[in-house]
Parts: structure tokens; sequence; C-alpha cells
């Protein structure tokens, strides 16, 4: 009886060891952008900083319902970028999230991960930017993430209708885009 108790002990760790091994891997090598789309290059991480409007985005739980939006990026002490996202719902009622993003390489490479719960990390990927840094386009670690980004609550047709493009090119469905209210 003993014998066979230690036996299925050894094989649960032995189990327990492969799957967090497993695991270490799967997390190590996960994408952080999708396949075939690339990162701003060069990328000065410094003029990113500061509120940016969401002008676009995909539909996703987080941010289901809300207007008004905003992302806010500033430097902690760490060296990473501090993220707090506001919104407001339809009651009037205003949500918060405040997260951390790191970049995955360079800094003068606009692909980052960013981590709102614990850590569990997304990819934050720009890219595309203007040169005044006005405005962004950015995605996520697939192409169910997508945000067009803007330092004022609008943004010229010009530009929107070049991301638009952009992104239609890049094999995002733009027509799966919320506009929320930032007026």
């Amino acid at each position: 009886m003993k014998k066979n108790t230690v036996r299925r002990l050894g094989i649960a760790a032995g189990a327990i060891t492969v799957a967090g091994a497993l695991a270490a891997v799967f997390l190590k090598t996960r994408r952080t952008i999708p396949e075939g789309i690339e990162a701003v290059s060069p990328f000065n991480p410094d003029l990113y900083l500061g509120e940016w409007y969401e002008i676009a985005r995909f539909d996703f739980r987080f941010e289901r319902g809300l207007d008004h939006t905003t992302a806010n990026y500033s430097r902690s002490a760490d060296g990473s970028i501090k993220v707090v996202n506001t919104g407001r719902k339809k009651d009037g009622t205003s949500t918060q999230a405040t997260g951390r993003a790191i970049f995955v390489g360079p800094e003068t490479t606009a692909q980052l991960k960013v981590s709102f719960f614990g850590p569990f990390y997304a990819g934050y990927n720009v890219i595309a930017i203007d040169e005044e840094y006005r405005y962004a386009l950015v995605c996520g670690n697939s192409r169910d993430y997508l945000w067009i980004l803007s330092r004022k609550k609008n943004i010229p047709e010009t530009i929107k209708q070049q991301y638009l493009q952009q992104a239609q090119a890049l094999g995002f469905k733009t027509e799966n885009l919320i506009w929320p209210n930032q007026l």
C-alpha cells in the first residue's frame, strides 16, 4: 500500500514538473505581436508618454460599453511604463484600470507587453505613429485587438483613412471597429 502511494506521488510530481515546464515554454515563446506585423522602429517612448484618447477600438469585455476612453502613460520608478486606462459607462460612472507595460526588446522598438492582472501579460504594439506623436495605430498580440489613438478627442479624416487602410492591409477587420463618443 505504501509503495503505491509513493509511486502515485512520484507520478504526480513528475506530471506537475512537466506541466510547469510546458507552461514556462509557452509563456516565454508566446507572441506579443501578430505574425507579419512589425512594431514602429525607431520609437521614442518618452514622446509617447502622456494622455491619449481612444478614437476607435475592437470590442472586448474590459472596455465594453465605455465612452470617453483614455489611456495615460508615465514612467515608473523601475523604468517600466505605468498605464492608466479610464472610461465612462452609459450611466455616467467612471471606471479605471491601472497596469504596467514593459518593452519586449529595446526601447527603440514599440513592442511591449502590458499587464493589468499580475503575472498575465498581453501584447501592446504601436504599429504606426506620426512624426509628432499625435496619432497612433496600436494592436495587441493577435488581430483581435486594435486601437486608433489621438492626443485630441478627434482625428483628421486623412489620418483616420490612412490608419484604416493600413490596418486592412495587415489583415484587421476594420468594419468591426467601435467608435466611442469622446465629446
